[in-house]
């Protein structure tokens, strides 16, 4: 859990333009990162690479240019399911983290500079816990979250900052309920949710990271029409967005297993029409709807699927080594539906 929200830190900042809503100060800045973050959520990768790559040549002093930039790498390659460039990416972002503490050093009262500090943190947090390097991540991680607290010093209505904080809060209190009665561990998850709630309603950049961390909390909590209402606001903006179908797909799978194959077959025609695309999301997604078949009793189904997965050959290492534990799975499954179909 861990790092999927680090991911979703990466993948779902976006303004909504609200008047009362924080901006970029300057316009031309302002601008491009509205462009390239909506070039990013509508999963158009070369656009927003080119519109983040403009802004940094043009604001070298910016670090916000580097750590968009970095954002849509992971991104892509996180949608793709295909090797991240982790020495690139971790240099930019160090770079880009560097720049920004240098920022806030000459001005500590510069709420945009802890605030890119803070996303800069949060980045390389997660190329850490990607290297599995655990204690760096956790630390830098920390470091981000207390940048953000550094921005509602400064601004108590910066809304960005309540949606990190909030997602904080709520994850760290789930992971650590059993000591919730200790003072040290307080239970922060109602809390988290009002914070969260509050940057749907209020935040610019960040409004559908609000939103998606949402979405998963209400389904680790059960929560699956609440789920279902504000994975499918988001689709109305973006109607293409595979994250939050295969969000809206998950809220299904409890209540509404069909609904939910339906939706993650869709997914999985959007991955076939990719070029040069690995076979790890099609093996990925076909295990998952095979799942939701034999929950159903759709056995001849399921057993479809998982001879399909199977079929495939000429793995490359990396799918081999993505896909390892998963096809463990899926030969589990396999076993499984055949001994139903033999009855």
């Amino acid at each position: 859990m861990v790092r999927f929200s680090l991911i979703i830190f990466i993948l779902i900042i976006f303004f909504n333009g609200k008047s009362f809503s924080q901006r970029y100060p300057d316009h031309v800045v302002d601008s491009l990162v509205e462009a390239g973050i909506r070039e990013t959520i509508n999963q158009n990768y070369d656009g927003a690479k080119s519109t983040f790559k403009l802004l940094e040549r043009n604001y070298p002093g910016n670090p916000l240019g580097k750590i968009f930039a970095t954002s849509v790498y992971i991104t892509e390659a996180f949608d793709y399911s295909t090797p991240y460039e982790t020495d690139s990416i971790e240099y930019s972002i160090s770079t880009a983290k560097n720049e920004a503490a240098r920022l806030v050093d000459e001005n500590d009262k510069n709420v945009w500079d802890w605030y890119s500090l803070a996303l800069a943190e949060g980045f390389f947090s997660y190329f850490q816990a990607l290297k599995d390097n655990w204690i760096s991540a956790f630390s830098n991680g920390l470091n981000s979250i207390n940048d953000f607290k550094e921005c509602l010093k400064l601004d108590p209505d910066f809304y960005e900052a309540y949606t990190a904080i909030g997602t904080y809060m709520y994850w760290r209190s789930r992971k650590t309920q059993v000591f919730n009665w200790h003072p040290f561990f307080p239970d922060g998850e109602e809390d988290g949710i009002k914070y969260l709630k509050l940057a749907v309603d209020h935040a610019s950049y960040t409004r559908y990271f609000a939103l998606n961390s949402l979405v998963w909390i209400y389904i680790d909590q059960k929560k699956y029409v609440e789920a279902q209402k504000l994975a499918e606001s988001a689709l109305k903006k973006f109607p293409d967005n595979r994250q939050f179908k295969l969000e809206l797909a998950r809220s299904f799978e409890d209540s509404d297993p069909l609904k939910a194959i339906e939706i993650y077959s869709e997914v999985l025609n959007s991955y076939s029409k990719i070029k040069n695309l690995n076979r790890c999301n099609e093996i990925r997604l076909e295990h998952i709807i095979a799942q939701q078949y034999y929950k159903i009793g759709k056995y001849n189904e399921a057993l479809k699927l998982c001879n399909e997965i199977f079929s495939v050959k000429n793995l490359t290492s990396f799918e081999k080594e993505k896909l390892d534990k998963r096809l463990e799975r899926v030969r589990k499954l396999r076993d499984n539906l055949l001994r139903e179909l033999s009855k």
